[in-house]
């Protein structure tokens, strides 16, 4: 019965232990995450406010701009009567104006019957101009209400926008209407600095803002068949596919907000969801913040809930324990006593015996102390010498007949003194200290160093009676090895020392080193471009003069210096990718055009080696830098071209996971395993044998920088005889990512009489003679009126309002002088701006992008005489209209 009272009790108690914890857990978890949410949804409420305060200013900035527009004569002429093309081209001139100084997207101006009569983006392939927008809602919301608004994707140029349109009124009557569009992309870019995910939605509760590409053309709701109809009719969002939005919904929080769970585009983990109305242009701007932080609180909370249950808990069994315990104590300690008395009795005798048989012996010398390695002595309570051992006397090397049962220990220490063993100091003084110390029976440790250098360490204990043993023990070996150690490890810690500095140093050195390297190799292909420059212009000139074999002969050096160029570019690359100043563009896009690409290209190659190139079609998307990947891929091609004999050579892709893996098999001699890594490194090239020109041994190890820098892994699979198969994993994206291609641009007309480039007054500055003799030969060739091909001081010094060229050539690194600021130098001459190539050997992402800002054309060196007469063509057109 005592057994089953005892295991219910217990049983009971854990029951209570466990349900109170849980409960107290649960309590405290769940108030604790309806707080943190509480507290996260008003920040995310205010974080959303911010965004449409962004939103709305963006918007407004560009609000009065139509109402502006629609009270100008120019464009109220220009729709109550048809313009001719002068009067066209100068409206169309007039919005371009406009528009640069707004920097908005585009202005047009709409007829009546909805067709556009001018626009700023007239001068593009997508222009608007001429084109029907009357079934645009932004049209038929102005000429009903006199201004209207629409988001949607546009028909002409593709590019997704906001439309502002206000009516031109004449006499009470709505004659046209101008629209202005704006870009909010800029505004998603913005957004993708948030963690969160932040939506934009229309009246039909479409998703069309988004800092996140898998969000937009989401649909938050099903639509009816009038609002699809409505879209349709209005063609809003063009071809966009638009996907549902699947999300569960969980609860919903006292300010509106919910928790929600993203099932496709999927999420991890609860999401918080706010919502904030813009009434004025009827959207919903939304925000998903990560609920995560709230979870945490409240299971932190709940642990600390169970936590504090237990604790409490365990208190009051503790408490509950100690009283059994003490009445336990209570019981146990007089039984102890008993015990304790019989033994202390018993230890007494024996310890008595002992001393007795100390006494009885004649010398004092102790058999049962012999065998032990320190020195020994003991006294009685009297302080008087009872026993000792050899060792003691050994240490302290005391004369004959000193050493006697009975002598009082203060002799032994007055002989110790007068040797200089009890240390510096009156010797009263050191005896009297150590009596007082044996006369209090208290315990003690010291270590004593002799003349000699040996090293004691004393230890001395109480008996029980009152008298003393004190042992002494012999550490000199011990102390000179601690010593020892730490003069080693101090001396290693200086050696660490040193070392790290000088690693320090050749790190810094290697740094150096590799940046001088990456100077010196941008700078030395910068040098040698010219050269080249000036030669491919050179022959250039010189195939248009000559025919037959001669003109054969000229292709092959044309092929020798292309040959080269491919080299240096080579080099920059990999100076450009060791640096770190390479710029990458990963976007989605189809394989496929790229794979077919490739295979027309070097199936011709393949053809003139009597080779077969066999390419497998595909309808994946893929993740990339579409320019980089195709370096990867050429340079798997070539090398399979080159050292494949006969045979075949194949390109394919499979999926492994999330990637596609993009496969080049060749049938060459194969890879020995102890070169497979060899080969990615620059100038290695195998020496296999093959009767056939070979590279320079770069394009691998520009493979490899390349995958490096893009995150795609390189595979090398060999076998000696059979061939080899060289790989490049790359991530698997959507179909819907891929953006809608541009329109082809128009080509160039061919050179001709009626020729833009003939009777063209050129200027042509470089501070290379080659390079402008090879200019000047190549532009009179076309033409062209060749004022001066010289450097920059004969440029500044003929330079007058009188002679302003019609287009310029000019270098950008030329000594003392940077191209752009000669630029701006020579105009302030000419009191003219005329179109103006950059012609240059640097790869400065940064100066492109100037050039493109400013208009100005950029071609790098060594120049392709068709990509410069091409260049020079369009620029002169687009001056002269």
């Amino acid at each position: 019965m005592y057994w089953l009272g005892r295991h219910r009790t217990l049983l009971l108690t854990l029951l209570v232990m466990i349900g109170g914890t849980l409960l107290c857990a649960a309590a405290a978890g769940h108030y604790a995450w309806r707080r943190a949410l509480a507290a996260e949804s008003g920040q995310v409420q205010r974080q959303l406010e911010l965004y449409a305060q962004g939103l709305q200013q963006r918007i407004d900035r560009f609000g009065t701009l139509p109402q502006v527009l629609a009270l100008d004569p120019d464009l109220r002429g220009a729709l109550q009567r048809r313009p001719d093309a002068a009067a066209r081209q100068r409206l169309n001139l007039k919005l371009q104006r406009a528009n640069q100084v707004t920097r908005a997207s585009t202005l047009t101006l709409v007829g009546r019957n909805g067709v556009a009569v001018a626009a700023s983006n007239w001068d593009q392939a997508s222009s608007n101009v001429g084109e029907d927008y009357s079934y645009r809602p932004y049209y038929r919301q102005a000429l009903a209400t006199g201004h209207g608004r629409f988001y949607g994707i546009g028909m002409t140029t593709g590019v997704p926008g906001y439309y502002l349109s206000q009516a031109i009124e004449e006499d009470g009557a709505r004659i046209g209407v101008v629209v202005i569009k704006i870009e909010l992309a800029a505004l998603e870019q913005e957004w993708l600095t948030s963690p969160d995910v932040v939506l934009a939605s229309d009246e039909h509760d479409v998703v069309f803002l988004a800092n996140r590409d898998a969000w937009r053309y989401r649909l938050l709701r099903p639509l009816g068949a009038a609002e699809r109809r409505e879209m349709l009719d209005s063609r809003q969002y063009a071809d966009r596919s638009l996907q549902p939005l699947r999300v569960r919904t969980g609860s919903v929080l006292d300010d509106g907000g919910r928790m929600v769970h993203l099932l496709d585009p999927v999420l991890p983990g609860e999401m918080l969801w706010q919502t904030l109305a813009l009434p004025e242009e009827q959207w919903n701007l939304h925000l998903l913040h990560d609920a995560g932080a709230a979870t945490s609180a409240g299971r932190s909370a709940a642990i600390g809930g169970g936590a504090a249950w237990l604790a409490l808990g365990f208190l009051v069994l503790f408490i509950q324990q100690r009283r059994r315990l003490a009445a336990h104590r209570q019981r146990s300690r007089r039984e102890l006593e008993s015990v304790l008395k019989q033994h202390a009795q018993e230890l007494r005798t024996a310890q008595d015996g002992v001393l007795q048989a100390a006494q009885q012996a004649d010398s004092g010398l102790s058999r049962s102390l012999a065998h032990l390695p320190q020195g020994v002595v003991v006294i009685d309570n009297e302080q008087r010498l009872v026993a000792w051992n050899a060792r003691y006397l050994e240490l302290f090397r005391f004369p004959s007949g000193l050493i006697q049962v009975g002598r009082p220990i203060e002799e032994i220490f007055r002989f110790n003194a007068r040797r200089g063993l009890l240390g510096p100091g009156p010797i009263e003084e050191a005896i009297e200290r150590r009596l007082n110390h044996l006369r209090s029976g208290r315990p003690h440790m010291r270590e004593s160093e002799k003349d000699d250098g040996t090293v004691l360490e004393i230890r001395g204990n109480p008996l029980p009676d009152g008298g003393f043993v004190t042992s002494y023990a012999d550490i000199t070996s011990y102390k000179n090895t601690a010593r020892e150690l730490r003069s080693l490890a101090d001396a290693l810690e200086h050696r660490v020392a040193e070392r790290t500095r000088d690693l320090d140093e050749a790190r810094r050195e290697a740094e150096r080193a590799n940046r001088y390297k990456s100077r010196f190799v941008a700078s030395a292909v910068h040098d040698l471009l010219q050269p080249l420059n000036a030669a491919r212009m050179f022959v250039s000139v010189l195939r248009g003069k000559l025919g037959g074999d001669a003109r054969e002969l000229s292709e092959h050096v044309d092929a020798a210096l292309a040959a080269q160029d491919s080299i240096l570019n080579s080099l920059l690359d990999i100076s450009r990718l060791e640096s770190g100043t390479l710029q990458t563009h990963v976007h989605a896009f189809a394989l496929s055009p790229l794979l077919e690409t490739l295979a027309r290209e070097f199936g011709i190659a393949a053809e003139g080696r009597g080779l077969q190139l066999d390419w497998v079609d595909t309808c994946a998307v893929v993740v990339s830098d579409e320019a980089l990947l195709r370096r990867i891929l050429q340079n798997f091609l070539s090398n399979a071209l080159r050292y494949t004999p006969r045979g075949r050579v194949l390109i394919g892709c499979r999926r492994v996971g999330d990637q596609l893996r993009i496969e080049v098999h060749d049938q060459g001699p194969g890879i020995p395993e102890s070169l497979q890594r060899e080969i990615f490194e620059e100038f290695r090239r195998l020496d296999d044998g093959v009767d056939q020109e070979r590279g320079a041994g770069l394009g691998l190890a520009i493979v490899e920088r390349i995958g490096r820098l893009l995150g795609h892994r390189i595979h090398l699979r060999s076998t000696l005889g059979s061939g080899s198969v060289f790989a490049v994993d790359v991530p698997l994206g959507a179909a819907a990512d891929v953006p809608l291609p541009a329109a082809a641009p128009v080509p160039n007309a061919e050179p001709g009489d009626d020729s833009p480039l003939r009777g063209c007054r050129v200027w042509s500055i470089d501070d290379d003679p080659r390079v402008c003799a090879a200019t000047r030969a190549l532009l009179e060739r076309w033409g062209c009126t060749v004022a001066l091909a010289d450097g920059p001081q004969p440029a500044l010094e003929i330079a007058s309002a009188f002679n302003p060229p019609q287009l310029l050539l000019l270098d950008v690194r030329m000594g003392q002088w940077h191209g752009p600021d000669l630029y701006e130098a020579l105009c302030t001459l000419w009191q003219a701006r005329p179109p103006v190539i950059l012609v240059t050997a640097e790869r400065d992402d940064a100066l492109k992008a100037q050039a493109m800002e400013n208009g100005w054309g950029f071609l790098s060196k060594p120049v392709r005489p068709p990509a410069l007469r091409a260049l020079m063509t369009q620029l002169l057109v687009r001056h002269r209209s």
